[in-house]
């Protein structure tokens, strides 16, 4: 009897010692020497995760892995994409962080005031994408006019990225906006277009509810707005490029979108305004200016008279000779 008692003991630690093995594996840690990047590719088998975590230098025993996956059902519910490992981690952690999704995120900021194309090409470039793709996510997106449409902010993304999704979020951001400042579509539209001129004419804050109210005077005037970025943007439509240095003659070019030799607004926005410009073109200042021109401190000086501008353009010249012959 006490053989068999004794037999039973043995088979029964023989058994169990896979068990406790595998609860060690499982919950013991181990430290990294340094952040480990991983990408868990889509629809990847539990043995090629553990695999890859094992060729990384994460865990130091695959079979651990996939039995702790099964022990906890975890099997259908891991998330692809790239996770960073660092400092003290065990297989329970890294189970947990997979079914969590826990991925890395990362940062991609878009200043005001650009045009759409150049939005794609910053994207590209700073997220490693190929700008066909954005390209053709936003074509997706925005059959038609695409320009105006984005709002320029720091967006937050994970890998593998999907330049749709990103694009979606940065439209829905603008439409938010422009929901909370009218329900009404034409106006947003007119919005839109206020806006990207106020982006261009001016970078401060404190500014731009006066150039939009210049904007909204001089359009109820029947006034030409005359904004330089309008004529810029008007020829890069319409040749594809621009030299950088505004002449006469450019101001004398008729293209759809130059203020100087039409009236009224443009036909779409001439970029992608931000938040701010959006407020200030739904919400311009209570004032009677129509003119303004650039102080040389990087303002500008506002005007509600011809003479009055006329004698701030003279001042500015003055400002500008002194600020070349420093040269």
């Amino acid at each position: 009897m006490k053989k068999l008692i004794g037999l039973f003991l043995v088979a029964l630690l023989l058994l169990s010692a896979p068990a406790v093995w595998l609860l060690w594996q499982a919950s013991s840690e181990q430290t990294l020497q340094s952040a480990v990047e991983l990408e868990v590719p889509k629809g990847a088998s539990t043995i090629k995760i553990g695999r890859l975590l094992h060729e990384a230098g994460v865990i130091e025993s695959p079979l651990a892995f996939r039995l702790a996956v099964r022990m906890n059902r975890a099997g259908a519910g891991l998330h692809s994409g790239y996770y960073q490992f660092e400092g003290a981690v065990s297989i329970n952690t890294i189970i947990s962080r997979l079914q969590q999704g826990d991925v890395m995120t990362f940062n991609v900021t878009v200043p005001e005031g650009l045009r759409t194309d150049e939005i794609l090409s910053l994207l590209a470039d700073k997220t490693g994408v190929p700008i066909t793709q954005w390209q053709n996510a936003l074509k997706a997106l925005l059959p038609g006019e695409v320009e105006g449409r984005l709002l320029p902010e720091t967006y937050q993304y994970s890998k593998p990225l999907e330049p749709k999704k990103l694009l979606k979020a940065m439209i829905r951001a603008q439409q938010k906006v422009l929901a909370s400042l009218s329900k009404d579509i034409a106006v947003q539209d007119r919005l839109r277009i206020m806006a990207s001129i106020v982006e261009k004419e001016t970078m401060l804050e404190k500014e731009r509810p006066l150039v939009a109210a210049a904007i909204h005077n001089r359009l109820k005037k029947g006034m030409p707005l005359q904004m330089d970025p309008t004529v810029i943007y008007g020829i890069w439509r319409t040749t594809g490029s621009f030299s950088g240095n505004i002449r006469k003659k450019d101001l004398r070019t008729d293209t759809l979108w130059s203020t100087y030799t039409r009236r009224g607004l443009p036909p779409t926005p001439i970029g992608n305004p931000g938040a701010a410009s959006l407020r200030a073109a739904a919400n311009p200042a209570d004032v009677d200016y129509l003119f303004f021109v650039a102080d040389g401190t990087g303002g500008h000086k506002f005007a509600a008279t011809l003479a009055e501008h006329q004698a701030n353009v003279r001042q500015w010249i003055r400002v500008e000779k002194r600020q070349n012959n420093g040269k």
